[in-house]
């Protein structure tokens, strides 16, 4: 039991996808295929992890970065000539069970691996295949069985009309006795068409052998579904997005129109939460009950509290406290915590920010490096300067005070509880509890200077 281990083949390259990068990046709901699948294991606790990589692989080893063993298969010949390249990997779990499954099919999942191992044990098999049944099987290799057990897998080309009517396939997914699969290792033939080490072969291997086989049915169908186009790509992101809303809508999320809706499967949202069209959650994000995201806003890696609305606007790594109105055309950039009953309107920006309870940041503004207290009102077209060219300063705003239109924070600047800014001021030095800071220069009309500045561009009515 502790000595499982898997097996992971990602060495397809990214060819027929029309990519620069391995098949198994390509992406569904934002998250690599092989990161669906790693997760399933990871879930499964299904045990030490090596992953089958190809040419090219600079980019893989990045995304893994140095968390898995990984095996180069330099030429590929093969799904079973793949495995082989692990060889020194299997021989160090001699005496255990290993899974193998395919990097670019995403769909396989934890409960799948699980119960298809506890098959492995109890039937005591050599191998045990994780197969599906199809409506239309058309292209899929066919199980064939006597009882619980398997006694053959017949491809498409090679099956009889019968065996073309048979709707339980291969998923591409095994648990394997590992020293039974050693043993027979040596029997892999490339004598096909296609000069190929198949898989497959292990199972009449093992069966010659004297060894049995088992078959685990998935409970869905979509375990077998893979992507080898960009077609097949769209196609598992529908129905990716199509199973996380279904969940929510179980939870009591409400979805208007699910259009442009898509959000990752790690996200949580609380009942009476409406999701309107062109939302995108992604991330470890999390919304509470009764709000309302959206329409056409992205919230990634954040907290958005009870009853708050988020219109129209996007937040990264933040939190978002209760009864909060934010929007349209906000951007809450990361490091930045939005107190209860705050509202932000239109086309402000905050950045590594706190701002405190009832403060109203209208529009046209920018909050960056700041502590704001509570009841804070600020003016249209303020800006925090919190940048000097080489360094990040802060700006403290106490409760109750009131910025002007206008006005520019020269960080660091500190303005205290109830003080006000007269609009149209660039504040240096810091304002006092209860003052107003005015920094403007007095106005001058010369008479007669837009005559002659403009002349020639004032058009005749």
């Amino acid at each position: 039991m502790s000595n499982r281990c898997v097996v992971i083949l990602a060495a397809g390259d990214g060819k027929r996808m029309k990519s620069n990068k391995p098949k198994v990046l390509c992406e569904v709901l934002f998250r690599p295929m092989l990161g669906w699948v790693l997760d399933a294991c990871q879930k499964a606790d299904a045990g030490d992890i090596c992953i089958i990589k190809g040419k090219g692989s600079e980019l893989l080893d990045t995304y893994l970065d140095g968390k898995y063993e990984t095996v180069m298969q330099n030429e590929r010949l093969g799904t079973g000539h793949a495995l082989m390249q692990a060889a020194s990997f299997l021989e160090a779990h001699r005496g255990g069970d290993l899974l193998v499954l395919c990097g670019d099919a995403p769909f396989i999942d934890a409960e799948t691996i699980r119960k298809a191992y506890e098959l492995h044990v109890s039937g005591g098999y050599s191998a045990t295949v994780i197969t599906a049944d199809l409506d239309s099987p058309y292209g899929y290799g066919r199980m064939l069985r006597s009882d619980d057990r398997i006694i053959g897998i017949v491809e498409e080309k090679d099956a009889t009309d019968d065996q073309r009517k048979i709707r339980e396939v291969n998923s591409g997914a095994y648990w394997f006795n590992v020293n039974d699969l050693l043993t027979v290792a040596p029997g892999l033939s490339n004598d096909n068409r296609q000069q190929e080490y198949y898989l497959t072969q292990f199972i009449p291997l093992l069966l010659a052998a004297g060894k049995t086989v088992g078959g685990y049915r998935a409970e869905t169908a979509d375990a077998v579904l893979g992507a080898n186009d960009r077609a097949g790509l769209l196609k598992l992101n529908q129905i990716a997005a199509e199973r996380v809303i279904r969940r929510h809508l179980e939870n009591g999320v409400e979805f208007v129109s699910t259009d442009g809706v898509l959000i990752m499967p790690e996200v949580e949202i609380g009942q009476d939460t409406v999701i309107l069209p062109g939302t995108v959650l992604k991330g470890n994000t999390k919304i509470g009950n009764g709000c309302q995201i959206g329409p056409n806003s992205l919230v990634e890696n954040s907290v958005v509290g009870d009853e708050s609305v988020f219109n129209a606007s996007q937040c990264y790594e933040s939190i978002i406290h209760d009864h909060v109105k934010i929007g349209p055309f906000c951007h809450i950039r990361p490091n930045s915590e939005i107190m209860d009953n705050v509202k932000i309107g239109d086309f402000v920006e905050v950045k590594n920010s706190t701002i405190g309870e009832y403060t109203a940041v209208s529009h046209l503004t920018y909050v960056g490096d700041s502590d704001v207290g509570r009841n804070v009102n600020f003016g249209c077209g303020v800006v925090t300067v919190n940048y000097d060219g080489v360094h990040k300063h802060r700006c403290v705003i106490e409760d109750n005070a009131f910025i002007g239109c206008n006005t520019n924070l020269v960080a660091p600047v500190h303005i205290g509880n109830g003080a006000y800014t007269g609009a149209g001021s660039t504040i240096t030095k810091d304002v006092p509890e209860d003052a107003l800071g005015i920094a403007r220069a007095r106005q001058s009309n010369i008479e007669g200077f837009a005559a002659k500045k403009l002349e020639g561009r004032k058009r005749k009515v």
